[in-house]
């Protein structure tokens, strides 16, 4: 098993993110979702934990059949999807991803996420108390703003160097903003990854935490990048979105939608969240071929387009 520790600054509150989060993840899943393919919500429910309270659990299938590689899909049934589970406490997360009983072309694999926010640029250590822990484990820093993505997932409207907010005065962001920009939050992700295979192990968990990184640093910058479109939005209205653009993405993936339950119960101030997203990955040379934007071809008339909280608003007036 290979753990990494990944600690990611933003140029928000604790309080803030917690709404751009929930709208991040809904409105990028939606617009990588087409027909038959896609993440699909199966659960989305209030969940009572002895030690951490009260909380919201969330179940995902990412179906993914034909984004497999040739060769994987000659092993796998046609409708192939990896089920992730997310127990969210704000500030504090837990993602478990689990294999499919129709997946059995990667056995024993599986990844564990525990995610802490604190308002800091970082500095805390030691956050994560977990008996899961053997040793010591490597601590990376990923910079929003400065490190590197693959050039496939650039998006000059996104870069955070660039980026000004228009609402909030924020951005953009230059050399060395994580010591003087307030305010400032830190997502902090004890990633653990395990590949029980003998002479792949080392090999593919190297690269499952590399695609991890990636996923990582193109969510924060788009939690940034999008923040006129969530800034204000209360809590109810961002779980409404949520709700209606959850319904809306099970539609598009061509799938019969499951009674969707999108619901809080009373609690502090500080204790909602949406899941940390870290889908499990076919292996290849390079980054999953899902996790790509789509390649240069005429974009169907029929695919809708992303989903807004005024349009879903006006959809419903019409209905």
């Amino acid at each position: 098993m290979l753990v990494k520790e990944y600690r990611i600054c933003m140029p928000l509150t604790t309080e803030e993110y917690r709404v751009g989060q929930l709208y991040t993840i809904s409105k990028h899943s939606h617009q990588e979702s087409e027909k038959g393919e896609g993440v699909e919500v199966v659960k989305n429910e209030p969940h009572e934990d002895p030690v951490h309270g009260p909380g919201q659990f969330t179940e995902k299938r990412v179906h993914l059949s034909s984004k497999l590689p040739s060769w994987a899909r000659a092993v796998t049934p046609r409708i192939f999807y990896i089920t992730e589970k997310a127990w969210n406490y704000y500030p504090y997360t837990i993602t478990a991803d689990s294999r499919s009983l129709q997946c059995s072309f990667l056995p024993k694999f599986s990844i564990y996420i525990e995610t802490k926010y604190e308002d800091n640029c970082g500095d805390s250590e030691n956050i994560f108390h977990s008996d899961k822990i053997l040793g010591d484990h490597e601590v990376s820093f990923l910079d929003i703003a400065f490190d590197e993505i693959p050039e496939r997932y650039y998006r000059s409207l996104e870069d955070p160097r660039f980026f000004s907010s228009a609402k909030t005065g924020r951005g953009p962001l230059r050399e060395g903003w994580r010591q003087h920009t307030k305010p400032i939050m830190c997502s902090y992700k004890l990633v653990s990854v395990k590949f029980e295979v003998w002479g792949l192990q080392t090999r593919v968990e190297q690269f499952v935490h590399k695609v991890i990184r990636d996923i990582l640093l193109i969510g924060h910058r788009q939690a940034f990048a999008w923040v006129d479109e969530w800034c204000g939005m209360t809590m109810e209205e961002v779980r409404r979105y949520e709700q209606e653009t959850q319904e809306a993405t099970n539609e598009l993936i061509g799938l019969v939608a499951p009674a969707i339950s999108v619901s809080e119960v009373g609690q502090p101030a500080a204790t909602h969240s949406a899941p940390a997203s870290a889908p499990s990955t076919p292996l290849s040379d390079e980054a999953p071929e899902f996790l790509a934007p789509p390649k240069a071809r005429p974009r169907k008339k029929s695919a809708p387009e992303t989903l807004t909280l005024p349009a879903l608003r006006e959809r419903a007036g019409a209905e």
